[in-house]
């Protein structure tokens, strides 16, 4: 016989664990989280410099790959998703961002009512510990605990003065609407801990007798009955099970999952899914469509006469001596997130408002994973916020095991190139500056052989990767061919939701973690409204 549930939420991720939290806060409901991944007792997960172990690592990570991008001449990329208890938050780079107010006024332009950035503000604060207190744009003992860096380099220091004598004002705060500007980020850590949504959110939860946390449990398809999801099959020890939701059903397996179980469960474009093999329940054209990324561009310049990371870290002392200040005081390389520095400005004076992101790394390396050089660098990434680039998230096989195709598409419009080429000259403008000239920098990638426009796209295409923010595969909209409409259900399918990054009509200015926290908090309000 079937468990049954009143809500069975797919994927235990960044949303996945706060639906959990928040549904189970009713005593009169009962709620089932599954999770493909295991639990989070992985000590890398915690420690800050761990998503390096947890990234490629298949206890952690889907480990899942892109098809061979045209416009990164050719390269297929790794795409990290978290499989884990906490999903992408266990394992990414613990940055806070909201994205701009722009984003939002921008989704309740498109038709996408109660969206807008005075309608999502509420919503971040609810759940945020800011470590400031609270104010008007902050909120303050919540689960979400943000904090400051507790690291600081000259070298990114130097940067920031580069950036301000090449127009680029400082500021404080990313996070009140309009994030123009540098400053050291602000992290989801306690004390030097890495905080997730599984630590936040559903550890506080654990003893509810009213949520059951299922690990290891891959779905294999939804239940459609009679046009409704009734619930889901998943397997666990390659045992077939299946869950019974006596309410609704919600989709928390982010950009690749959702549409991947939509589509595993004959819910898509009718195409792919009879070119995958699997019948066709509801034709929803739009099911994996729209993907878009932050494509990254990370410039390298090695420097002399001050200190970077590659140093400290390619030596056995060096290691020992990280080792043990992060033992003693919860601080230094240890406790630093991917990235520390940030900066938002525009490629050229046609932007309103920002629309690239910096990341300044005090270090340098190939590629993610391996080794840094042997010589002091620092690493310059730069991404377009707003890329207009579109790409795919779709079924090959009936089998819920094989990976789905993942074809981001960057770099395939004009607009895209022409901000990808702009980004490498803007950068080189501030690395030229006064502040950064005792240093003597010598552009190392894509190196400064490239100058036309031709040259500088073919070395974007070189150089450039994800930063980890896949979005929109399950668009939210007003018009009939969104897979969601505002309230997040599913169109042509009753009593089935996505509450995930998934769902984003467009991209957000910035890190994409916390605005899917934010989603998900919405979507609880949501269907506690429509089950009171």
């Amino acid at each position: 016989m079937a468990l049954e549930a009143d809500y069975v939420i797919v994927g235990a991720g960044t949303a996945g664990c706060l639906l959990a939290n928040r549904l189970s806060a009713d005593p009169n409901t009962n709620v089932v989280l599954l999770e493909a991944g295991g639990r989070d007792n992985y000590h890398w997960i915690h420690i800050p410099v761990g998503y390096l172990y947890c990234i490629s690592n298949p206890r952690t990570d889907w480990c899942f790959s892109t098809d061979a991008e045209p416009g990164l001449n050719g390269r297929a990329l790794a795409y990290p998703r978290g499989k884990v208890l906490g999903g992408c938050s266990s394992i990414n780079g613990m940055i806070y961002m909201r994205g701009q107010a722009r984003d939002y006024d921008q989704w309740r332009q498109m038709g996408c009512a109660g969206w807008g950035w005075d309608d999502v503000l509420p919503y971040f604060r609810k759940s945020e510990d800011y470590f400031g207190g609270a104010d008007d744009m902050h909120g303050a003992g919540g689960e979400w605990r943000v904090e400051e860096m507790r690291v600081r380099w000259d070298i990114l220091d130097a940067f920031r003065a580069a950036a301000e004598a090449a127009g680029i004002p400082r500021t404080d705060d990313f996070n009140r609407g309009n994030n123009e500007g540098s400053s050291y980020f602000k992290v989801n850590q306690r004390g030097g801990w890495r905080v997730s949504s599984a630590k936040a959110f559903l550890r506080p939860a654990a003893e509810r007798r009213n949520l059951r946390v299922e690990t290891g449990a891959q779905v294999r398809r939804l239940t459609i009955e009679e046009g409704a999801a009734r619930g889901v099959v998943f397997s666990r020890n390659s045992e077939e099970r299946e869950i019974r939701a006596r309410r609704e059903v919600i989709l928390c397996a982010g950009s690749i999952g959702s549409p991947h179980v939509l589509e595993l469960s004959g819910i898509g474009a009718g195409r792919v899914l009879q070119a995958a093999g699997i019948p066709v329940v509801r034709e929803l054209a739009q099911v994996g469509e729209n993907l878009q990324d932050h494509l990254q561009l990370r410039l390298i310049y090695k420097v002399t006469g001050i200190r970077t990371l590659n140093e400290q870290a390619s030596r056995l002392v060096g290691k020992a001596a990280i080792g043990l200040e992060y033992l003693l005081r919860r601080s230094g390389p240890m406790a630093m997130a991917p990235s520390q520095l940030g900066i938002f400005t525009r490629s050229s004076d046609a932007y309103e408002t920002p629309n690239l992101q910096y990341h300044i790394q005090p270090l340098s390396l190939e590629k993610f994973g391996e080794r840094v050089h042997p010589f002091p660098a620092f690493t310059a990434s730069v991404c377009n916020l707003r890329p207009e680039s579109r790409g795919t998230v779709h079924s090959v096989a009936p089998d819920f095991r094989k990976q789905p195709a993942i074809r981001p598409n960057y770099l395939s419009t004009e607009t895209d190139r022409i901000v990808a080429a702009d980004s490498i000259r803007l950068t080189r403008g501030i690395v030229a500056q006064a502040p950064l000239r005792p240093y003597r920098p010598e552009e190392f990638k894509p190196g400064p052989a490239y100058e036309t426009q031709q040259e500088l796209v073919a070395a974007a295409g070189d150089i450039g990767t994800t930063i980890f923010h896949p979005v929109g595969t399950c668009r939210m909209g007003a018009d009939p061919d969104a897979v969601v409409a505002s309230d997040l259900k599913v169109r042509g399918i009753d009593r089935l939701r996505i509450a995930d990054a998934s769902i984003m009509p467009t991209i957000t200015s910035g890190n994409t973690n916390s605005p899917t926290l934010m989603i998900a908090e919405k979507a609880a309000e949501l269907i506690r409204a429509d089950w009171r």
